[in-house]
């Protein structure tokens, strides 16, 4: 069984930290009625959902995935490189107690979610604004006990790894190459975003499926070509504020007897 994490989309949105995406007004409503049809596809795809309040002082709270790292023998609460954001972990912490065991990263280091992209026992991340060096030596010291390989990859102009990489099959990742250097995930193969659709490279796969933005069509082409089953939903409005589809939830393997 498979658990998604989501929060309800903040009605300050619009005063959300913004870094890379195009200056301007987001629609609260639009946004929601968005995100709510991502929690559809969610459900669809075979996810039974933990919807967490939205949390009105912190804009950008439906950004889940920045909270936290998931793996199946432990979840690390990160510490975000926005201060603005850090009061976002607590809650998502205490949801996930219930079924892992909690590590941290802390002060000095910091660490989004969004800058990790796990592919088995391989661990990149990104070495961006939000997670400093600090922050990756502490989750390297954590995760390697576990059996786990930490690489850091080098992005330009995104906010996160995995705004430009994703991955979307076993050793199979969909990445922007104008935004991360795909030679750095040795051993995978790659497939590349079609031209100017690169917010497509935020993909999130659910088992055998790819849920992609509406706005990646060719890029959707693309998958469907090497045999991928994919399904689309809009994600415009929270694009807007830097987000993309795996932002939006934390998914985690669940086995009923594990509850903690």
């Amino acid at each position: 069984m498979l658990l998604a994490i989501t929060r309800t989309v903040s009605p300050a949105i619009e005063q959300c930290e913004v870094t890379f995406a195009a200056p301007g007004p987001i629609d609260h409503q639009r946004a929601s009625s968005q995100h709510s049809a991502y929690e559809s596809a969610l459900r669809n795809a075979g996810c039974a959902i933990e919807h967490l309040p939205a949390v009105d002082h912190h804009p950008d709270g439906v950004f889940v995935e920045d909270t936290a790292l998931v793996l199946d023998e432990i979840a690390v609460i990160t510490r975000p490189g926005a201060i603005s954001r850090r009061g976002e972990v607590e809650s998502v912490a205490s949801l996930l107690a219930r079924y892992r065991p909690i590590a941290r990263i802390v002060s000095p280091g910091t660490l989004d979610g969004g800058d990790v992209l796990v592919s088995g026992k391989l661990v990149y991340v990104g070495c961006s604004g939000r997670s400093n060096a600090d922050g990756i030596r502490q989750l390297e010291a954590i995760i390697a006990p576990l059996g786990y390989q930490l690489d850091t990859v080098a992005i330009q102009d995104c906010l996160h790894l995995k705004s430009a990489a994703t991955l979307i099959g076993d050793r199979l990742i969909l990445a922007d190459p104008s935004r991360v250097d795909a030679t750095a995930f040795s051993g995978h193969e790659i497939i590349q975003v079609a031209e100017g659709e690169g917010d497509a490279a935020n993909a999130l796969r659910i088992g055998d499926l790819v849920l992609l933005s509406a706005a990646g069509q060719r890029t959707r082409e693309r998958l469907a070509a090497r045999g991928l089953k994919t399904t689309t939903v809009a994600n415009d409005e929270l694009a807007k504020a830097d987000g993309g589809l795996t932002c939006c939830s934390l998914l985690l393997k669940l086995d009923p007897q594990t509850e903690r």
